[in-house]
């Protein structure tokens, strides 16, 4: 490489290590920086000016409370860029959305009604970010990154979203129709793993040491979920993007067809409200509440004995309502059923957690995508 070029990419290589920083840190002094990238004080001072000058970092006041002059304090700029999260759902409301800009500040939040029997998606994502930057009185072009959350799985290589039940999503080519159609890179996960990124990050898992993984158990009111956080926020999603699947795992012989039942005919929604009737007890009720925890465990055993994580969080709507009485119920019923002993939680993620899970994996690919721009200057 020609001299010129090898200065070059050192100082881009200078503006990512500094832009990193204060991605991670929030607002730092010029001190801080040259501590945090070991750069002298004017390849440090370069770099800042360089960055301020691309707009992507701003002045954010100065350091007061010390000896000596006020350092002035820089963070990133929140408007350089823009991810957006979005949650599809089989009900109403069909889209919920929210617009955050570089610094993790949510600017806008939606929920949409759409038909999705007689609405495109594309049509239906590309007006909701028009809406969303509307709402927040932002131009659409600093967008860079859109995450959906879909209850289904997305399977890499052939780009579709299958065991979905909203109409349309499962459309071969359509996550690449969405991505042409928005101008920027469109990522699909399924709900409940970007569930468990909110959990790691705000919730129940928030504690957990990077080495140790989790499960969350998603037990909704439409449907059940399965994630697998191997540790640090890496999720087991499998080759075809189907692991956590566990509502289709066989769990007890029907004893009138002589087949088999699946966990999902055990603890769905409309199984908790079913065996609520037949009981004539309100869903609250400690004897149906240790009833429904005995069949949790018919699935949960089997999770724990494979994957022996160090943590169970039993999200959804179904595992929040249960609440610490759930928990419980389940964690005796575990120290019976499985030899492995594991901690057992419910969620206190407050938020939506896949539109959360979906929002944090949205910034961090924005600023993914920065970063690697500027480590590949141009020539």
């Amino acid at each position: 490489m020609p001299l010129g070029g090898s200065s070059k990419l050192l100082k881009a290589l200078n503006e990512a290590a500094a832009l990193g920083h204060l991605l991670d840190h929030g607002q730092l002094t010029r001190a801080e920086l040259r501590s945090l990238t070991g750069l002298s004080k004017p390849t440090i001072s370069e770099a800042i000016k360089r960055l301020a000058d691309a707009d992507l970092v701003v002045g954010a006041g100065h350091e007061t409370g010390r000896p000596g002059p006020n350092a002035e304090v820089y963070a990133v700029n929140p408007d350089a860029a823009y991810a957006v999260a979005m949650s599809v759902r089989d009900g109403a409301p069909s889209l919920t959305a929210s617009l955050h800009d570089l610094r993790g500040a949510q600017r806008a939040r939606l929920a949409v009604p759409v038909d999705f029997a007689g609405t495109d998606p594309v049509t239906a994502v590309t007006a909701t970010i028009d809406a969303l930057c509307a709402a927040a009185g932002v131009g659409r072009g600093p967008v860079a990154h859109v995450q959906l959350a879909v209850a289904g799985a997305f399977d890499p290589r052939d780009r579709v979203i299958h065991h979905v039940d909203v109409p349309g999503w499962s459309r071969r080519g359509l996550v690449d129709d969405l991505a042409a159609a928005a101008g920027v890179p469109v990522e699909v996960d399924n709900d409940v793993n970007l569930a468990a990124l909110a959990e790691r990050a705000h919730g129940a898992a928030q504690g957990l040491p990077d080495a140790d993984g989790f499960a969350l158990l998603w037990l909704g009111e439409a449907g059940l979920g399965l994630a697998i956080d191997l540790g640090g926020g890496k999720l087991l999603r499998g080759a075809r993007g189907g692991a956590g699947e566990i509502g289709y795992m066989p769990v007890a012989t029907d004893q009138s067809t002589g087949g088999t039942r699946d966990f999902h005919d055990l603890v769905s929604g409309a199984a908790v409200r079913a065996l609520a009737a037949e009981r004539g007890v309100p869903v609250t009720d400690a004897a149906l509440v240790r009833e429904l925890a005995g069949r949790i465990v018919l699935g949960l055993a089997a999770v724990v004995a494979v994957l022996d994580p160090s943590l169970v969080v039993l999200g959804g709507e179904i595992g929040r309502a249960g609440g610490a009485a759930l928990g419980e119920a389940v964690a005796k019923a575990m120290s019976r059923a499985a030899p492995l002993e594991t901690e057992i939680a419910v969620s206190t993620v407050e938020d939506d957690a896949p539109l959360l899970g979906a929002a944090d994996a949205a910034l961090s690919a924005v600023s993914q995508a920065l970063l690697d721009a500027l480590r590949q200057p141009s020539v």
